[in-house]
């Protein structure tokens, strides 16, 4: 099953980079990984319902800064939080409609990392910072398991 891997955000928008920056690690890491806005008909248009997507971005649920949260299904069941996404319709309406037009991937797993700060400016909180790292590196080390998986398969 290929695996997509979609940071999402905005660098200049403080703790919203935050899906940014994990995709950019996982970059330097050597594992592809995409960055997208986070709107709704983007994600959609990039997705396939034979995959496995992996999405991250920052949210607002109200626990600490830099907590990582992870939601897993298809669809995943996201948080009834109104400050859930910063990009106006995101993830939760993605969902949805994808539901709507039966085209979802197959397995989804999403990382927000929950962020303090949503103004203008390039300034990420120490603690999101933190966050991005530790999940880059998460990531990374469960990427390089299902390759190792696939290759298996691959040999039999």
């Amino acid at each position: 099953m290929k695996t997509r891997i979609i940071g999402c955000g905005n660098l200049q928008r403080m703790d919203d980079g935050a899906g940014v920056l994990v995709a950019q690690r996982l970059r330097e890491l050597g594992i592809l990984a995409e960055v997208q806005s986070g709107g709704t008909f983007e994600l959609l248009a990039g997705w396939d319902d034979n995959e496995r997507l992996i999405l991250i971005d920052a949210v607002r649920t109200g626990a600490p800064a830099g907590t990582i949260h992870v939601w897993e299904g298809s669809p995943p069941q996201l948080p009834h939080a109104t400050h859930f996404s910063s990009h106006g319709f995101g993830l939760a309406e993605a969902f949805r409609l994808g539901q709507i037009l039966n085209c979802l991937p197959e397995r989804i797993t999403v990382f927000g990392i929950e962020g303090d700060q949503f103004g203008m400016g390039e300034q990420v909180s120490p603690d999101v910072l933190t966050a991005t790292e530790r999940l880059a590196q998460q990531i990374a080390k469960e990427f390089a398991s299902d390759l190792q998986q696939e290759a298996v398969q691959l040999a039999e």
